[in-house]
């Protein structure tokens, strides 16, 4: 008979991997991060330190204090094979991934196309079916699993939040069903906080510790990396900026405001303002090679799309003074002219010294972010004991 509490104790046991992750490097600190009790938490830590997961080593001279030296938990280094799920509106696509010394080699990948809110049942078997198909085909067995989506994403219970493009995600733990289903420790977190974790862990802006990364695509939405972590805020919902207010006046949004940046400057609108004069484009490529012919129109409309997406990311550089913003998603495939309105705005709208000395970057993993920053983060949480 299967024991009950396995399931359990295999998500607490990321809990704590992911509170490490975080930078809770001693028992008390995670703790406070987790809400698990001392006792489950000993006890955990205690097994992942015998498995080599995690270790534990003396304190940097600057971080002790008087007394006995204290000690600091890190998550342990090695090769790890990671399975990577990334669910947006309309696919779900799945990886197998070699992840192993700051570098990840895809091994094989399959996508489905689906309306994942529509039935997240149907989502999560394909894929469990895509990811058991790939294991089979390369030969691979799983250390961990990472799975983002376009919805905020508690970290501490793993929970879908509210106010989402897939609503009937709310309260699901995709991560705990995956866990389950595939007999791996998977984590969950929000897409665009995927991206941020991708870039600077395998594309262009490693070695940078406060970024913002901006997933434009049928949402919008940003994450942010701040002191070399991941911010999340209460509940997951920081970054949510496809819902700042930037036209009083302007169309109703699905969160119930009026004008905000989502329905202006989204996938949705872009590609609904082009084909008010152009033969209708089905997609943000066909919109980029509008661009990329010349179109005066369509690079209008992406230009005044980066606009609109840069005055909202401008508040964000007052406030962080982030060193770099890189914009990914759909709507990135049209890099030139969103990147123009973009920069404008900040330049216009943005302290000027902040301004000055931030680079806006398009995503240099391409369509690839999200993907490979839930590889990241199962790489990250430490699941994989070295091989």
């Amino acid at each position: 008979m299967t024991d009950p509490t396995a399931g359990q104790r295999d998500v607490n046991r990321g809990r704590v991997l992911a509170a490490v992750t975080r930078g809770a490097n001693s028992r008390a600190g995670i703790v406070a991060d987790t809400g698990l009790a001392r006792s489950t938490v000993a006890g955990l830590v205690q097994e992942l330190l015998a498995e080599g997961r995690l270790t534990e080593d003396a304190a940097p001279a600057g971080q002790r204090l008087p007394g006995r030296p204290p000690k600091v938990l890190r998550v342990a280094g090695g090769r790890s094979v990671v399975v990577a799920v990334d669910l947006g509106h309309s696919h779900c696509r799945v990886g197998v991934v070699a992840v192993e010394d700051g570098a990840a080699v895809v091994l094989g990948e399959g996508t489905a196309r689906l309306d994942v809110d529509a039935s997240p049942d149907e989502a999560v078997d394909q894929a469990v079916r895509i990811a058991k198909r790939l294991l089979r085909a390369t030969r691979q067995a799983a250390d961990a699993g990472g799975v983002g989506l376009p919805a905020p994403v508690d970290v501490r219970t793993g929970s879908v939040g509210t106010g989402n493009l897939l609503p009937r995600w709310v309260d699901r733990r995709p991560a705990a069903e995956l866990s389950a289903r595939l007999g791996v420790p998977f984590a969950a977190d929000n897409d665009a906080n995927l991206g941020a974790l991708a870039e600077v862990t395998f594309g262009g802006a490693r070695g940078v510790d406060d970024l913002v990364y901006v997933k434009a695509a049928t949402g919008i939405g940003a994450g942010l990396l701040l002191g070399g972590r991941l911010h999340h805020g209460v509940g997951g919902r920081a970054g949510e900026i496809g819902h700042v207010p930037v036209d009083p006046g302007g169309p109703v949004c699905r969160c119930g405001n009026r004008g905000c940046l989502e329905t202006v400057a989204s996938t949705v609108q872009v590609l609904s303002a082009v084909r008010s004069h152009e033969a209708a484009p089905a997609t943000m490529a066909d919109v980029a090679g509008l661009v990329t012919a010349g179109d005066p129109g369509a690079s209008r409309v992406v230009t005044d799309a980066g606009r609109m997406i840069g005055r909202v990311l401008a508040d964000l550089v007052n406030n962080l003074s982030p060193r770099q913003i890189v914009v990914g998603g759909e709507l990135a495939a049209a890099t030139e002219p969103l990147l123009a309105g973009v920069r404008e705005s900040i330049d216009r709208y943005a302290q000027p010294g902040l301004a000055r000395g931030i680079a806006v970057t398009p995503s240099s993993l391409g369509v690839s972010a999200e993907l490979l920053g839930a590889a990241a983060l199962a790489m990250r949480l430490g699941h994989a004991a070295p091989s």
